[in-house]
């Protein structure tokens, strides 16, 4: 009797690294939307050319995503394996949500996300939110948790020792 022989596994991993400038929910769900765009203009060009498809222009951040995870996205399979695991992201992701008093820099937001991603969860996401009144530094929400790091709130905690050194200045200086 022959052995039995197992079909194949597949060789190729899923998908499982976001790339540091992929940072809110909205980026998620924008570069879903560019895949099944693609998947639609594919399916679209094989019918009407009979089988022949021509390769389509991807976002920077759709195939730098591709690239990092050794996708192709031109192969049906692959972009299925992306859908399914920007899917998963979205659902289950932690999400975190940071305050600052001006718009920081993409620079800032990516450095901040490769810290994130090693430190805290490979996959979680950030939305930046904009306060004016902390002055300096952020605000930190998750999704049980709060923690202000505001200039404003280290004030707040210091308040009696800054009056207890402004007022005996002001009492020597009207002497």
């Amino acid at each position: 009797m022959a052995p039995e022989t197992t079909p194949q596994a597949d060789t190729k991993k899923t998908p499982g690294r976001l790339p540091e400038l992929v940072i809110s929910p909205a980026d998620v769900s924008r570069l879903i939307r560019e895949l099944e765009a693609i998947n639609t203009t594919l399916m679209q060009q094989t019918l009407r050319n009979g089988g022949e498809t021509k390769a389509l222009k991807a976002s920077q951040l759709l195939s730098q995503t591709a690239e990092l995870n050794g996708l192709n996205l031109m192969q049906k399979v692959d972009r299925d394996r992306l859908t399914q695991f920007l899917h998963a992201i979205k659902e289950k992701s932690p999400v975190m949500h940071m305050s600052f008093s001006a718009d920081p820099s993409a620079a800032f937001l990516g450095r901040l996300m490769t810290w994130l991603r090693r430190e805290i969860h490979p996959s979680v996401l950030l939305t930046v939110g904009l306060q004016p009144t902390i002055g300096a530094g952020c605000i930190l929400r998750t999704t049980n948790k709060y923690f202000d790091f505001s200039l404003r709130q280290d004030f707040a905690k210091k308040r009696m020792m800054l009056l207890g050194q402004l007022i005996p200045e002001t009492k020597k200086a009207q002497s």
